[in-house]
């Protein structure tokens, strides 16, 4: 069985998420103004987080531009994140980073575009 527990702090915002094999729950605390408010979802057991406001999203076959072209995510799209890895850097809604969000087999998005509330890793790294 995995347990696995992640905390994140968003401008004075904590969230902890624990995710056990089949379960997932999340639990935030916010701010005044509620900025963690929409930031992680759980849908069938899968944690999901917002893609910038205003935004298609490319998705890629690898991590970084010269991959080809999988398909285009809609405005107002959330995604699952089985993994993170290092790829060519991005300059996105949330900042600059050369962090890959990986959503589905040899399907990967800049996490520049994907509000996860960190500038790092939120999952594991790909194998």
């Amino acid at each position: 069985m995995h347990n696995f527990g992640k905390k994140f702090n968003g401008g004075g915002a904590d969230m902890a998420i624990e995710e056990t094999a089949g379960t997932v729950a999340t639990t935030a605390t916010t701010d005044a103004t509620g900025t963690l408010a929409d930031m992680v979802e759980t849908t069938a057991g899968a944690i999901t987080y917002p893609v910038a406001p205003g935004h298609e999203l490319n998705v890629r076959s690898g991590p970084g531009t010269n991959y080809r072209l999988v398909k285009r995510l809609p405005y107002n799209s959330r995604v699952p994140i089985r993994c993170q890895r290092h790829g060519q850097k991005i300059s996105g809604p949330y900042g600059t980073s050369d962090i890959w969000d990986n959503i589905a087999p040899g399907q990967y998005v800049s996490d520049a575009y994907v509000k996860t509330g960190s500038d790092g890793f939120v999952t594991a790294p790909c194998g």
